[in-house]
């Protein structure tokens, strides 16, 4: 008689495993694309430039366009590729991606133009790890959830990254 327990409890904390943890990619990458906003003057002050300038409006466009047009680019073909590459590899690399830009985001250095660029340029690597986050959280969940209880997690991850832009 074998011993072997049955495989029930371990899918069921897989999925809610993948539930918690994809809501929380979600979550950060929604919160990201409008969080900036919100931090501009003091960004703008910690380097030293006046965003308002003609010559630096750029900067300032960049700044808070960067992460969205990059997500917006990527999100479909990153989509495929976790579809040939695996989901989870890609969203893990994902994770991995977007916290590093955020660790480079907070160690700017330098002031003015050289600063502005260094920040544009993380913010696109951060909106490249946003985008594979969003283009596999939903599928992982498809993969990991039961037909009738697709609707139930799908929405439990949509929930907290609709409302992160308010936050």
């Amino acid at each position: 008689m074998s011993s072997a327990a049955p495989s029930a409890p371990l899918d069921d904390r897989y999925k809610w495993t993948a539930l918690s943890n994809t809501t929380l990619g979600m979550f950060m990458a929604a919160l990201d694309s409008s969080i900036v906003l919100i931090s501009l003057p003091a960004i703008f002050r910690g380097i030293g430039l006046d965003p308002l300038l003609p010559g630096n409006i750029g900067y300032l466009l960049w700044l808070l366009m960067g992460y969205l047009v990059v997500t917006a680019v990527l999100v479909v073909t990153f989509g495929r590729l976790g579809d040939i590459f695996g989901r989870v590899r890609m969203y893990n690399g994902g994770f991995l991606v977007f916290t590093l830009a955020s660790i480079a985001l907070s160690l700017t250095p330098g002031h003015g133009g050289s600063a502005a660029m260094w920040l544009i340029g993380w913010r696109v690597v951060q909106g490249i790890g946003g985008a594979l986050l969003m283009a596999n959280s939903t599928a992982i969940l498809t993969d990991a959830f039961k037909a009738e209880e697709r609707g139930m997690a799908i929405g439990i991850d949509a929930g907290p990254s609709s409302i992160s832009p308010a936050t």
